[in-house]
């Protein structure tokens, strides 16, 4: 269902994220002595103007990004500029590690940005899903110590409440004392704290082939497939649970797989093409569903522990896109499948506000940093397009020559454009797809 409240705090939310990262530009400007003409949050015609000190403030018409215009940024001259020309304030006359150090400052905004809304999602009350303390099967010498069916009641004298939240405890115990229920009797065990890693690598929890969660623009979201859906069977054969599931859609020998669902009395068949997973192991393949977690809770974490998985999350999120973009880099085929545009953000922060304010922040979060991630990529027009001329021009003790950089600009904006307008189409046919099959 489509919220106007949503939509509006994903607008204000998107407005901070560039002005944080503009802000950041401005900051390093001014801490290097540059001086700062404009700071604007948007392009094309102003629709509001303030002029305070030696900088004009603008709200400019085309909500896609912003700019902070520095004397001295244009080599070819400052004609648009008011007023004298000090030298010793052009951005043209700095350093070349100044110059990036001011370049680099708006993506490193973002970084700070991001971290403070992790941290922030984190100290507001989370819904959180998990799946029930039951266990599927366990591996090695763990095999012997827990049976299928074993239920985990609580450890150190606190009552389990889910399975995920069950290994979190037990990983940051000293030593955990787990109680057990199995065929109507109690099992107590001593789990030593060497153990634990041991442990948390060999169990798995009972998980049913049910459908929490399916991710926006994805193969199953394409298909229609939504949460509750119970697939009971892969190309014909049936499924016996989420494992089971999963290994038959990523071991499917051709490029689709055949789910059956069950709907009531009767059991539909969907065909789902198979998606490389640029998140998960080499060569593996995904639909874009995440299995139904039943036990829900509402957590709260405190400062010192919002601090430390705002942190933790924040650089796992990072290493996750780099290593993305590089198997990317190696499969541009998908391009087509793994890129959005702002339908598909729309879309996403919808689904996000529909689980409540510190989902939505998580979000904004998350944005922010992928921000920081695009900003920093070597293309001319971009921020790491600008540090790796400057670096250059380190290296070789000389501008690179300012002809060359416009040509190599015009070039990277080109492919901004071309891949803005790709994403918007991409985003198209993925919910015309969509809504073909549904109907």
């Amino acid at each position: 269902m489509f919220n106007l409240v949503n939509l509006l705090l994903v607008l204000i939310g998107f407005g901070l994220i560039i002005a944080i990262h503009e802000l950041g530009h401005f900051l390093a400007a001014r801490l290097f002595g540059v001086r700062v003409l404009k700071y604007s949050l948007g392009f094309g015609p102003a629709l509001w103007r303030r002029q305070k000190g030696e900088t004009e403030y603008l709200i400019s018409l085309i909500p896609l990004g912003g700019y902070v215009k520095m004397q001295g940024d244009n080599p070819d001259g400052d004609e648009d500029e008011a007023g004298e020309i000090d030298p010793s304030r052009s951005f043209f006359n700095k350093v070349w590690w100044q110059k990036s150090l001011i370049v680099f400052a708006g993506p490193f905004a973002n970084l700070i940005l991001g971290l403070l809304l992790f941290v922030f999602g984190m100290m507001l009350p989370q819904k959180l899903e998990d799946l029930q303390p039951v266990i599927h099967s366990a591996a090695g010498k763990w095999a012997e110590v827990f049976a299928p069916g074993d239920s985990i009641i609580s450890l150190n004298g606190d009552k389990v409440i889910g399975y995920q939240s069950f290994l979190l405890d037990l990983y940051q115990a000293e030593a955990g004392k787990v109680v057990l229920q199995r065929e109507g009797g109690q099992i107590e065990l001593e789990i030593a704290k060497s153990e634990v890693d041991s442990l948390l690598k060999s169990l798995q929890p009972q998980a049913k082939a049910i459908v929490g969660e399916v991710f926006t623009g994805l193969p199953a979201w394409r298909a229609g497939l939504t949460r509750g859906m119970e697939i009971v069977s892969v190309d014909s054969v049936e499924v016996q649970d989420w494992y089971d599931m999963r290994e038959r859609i990523m071991q499917a020998p051709a490029g689709h797989v055949v789910l059956g669902i069950r709907q009531g009395e009767e059991v539909i068949h969907k065909r789902i093409d198979l998606q490389d997973n640029l998140s998960g192991k080499e060569d593996s393949r995904m639909i874009g569903i995440k299995q139904e977690l039943p036990v829900q809770e509402l957590k709260r974490y405190p400062l010192s522990d919002a601090l430390k998985y705002g942190t933790l999350s924040t650089f796992n999120f990072i290493s996750m896109q780099y290593s993305a973009l590089l198997r990317l880099s190696k499969k541009p085929k998908e391009l087509k499948n793994n890129v959005g545009g702002p339908v598909m953000l729309v879309s996403m922060s919808q689904e996000m506000g529909q689980r409540g304010l510190s989902s939505l922040i998580l979000f904004l979060g998350s944005i922010s940093l992928i921000l920081m991630i695009m900003n920093l990529l070597p293309i001319p027009v971009l921020d790491g397009g600008h540090i790796m001329f400057y670096i250059i021009e380190g290296l070789i003790r000389r501008p690179v020559p300012y002809k060359l950089q416009g040509i190599l600009q015009r070039i990277g904006l080109i492919l901004l454009v071309w891949l803005m307008i790709f994403a918007f189409f991409a985003d198209i046919s993925k919910i015309a797809y969509r809504l073909l099959l549904k109907g």
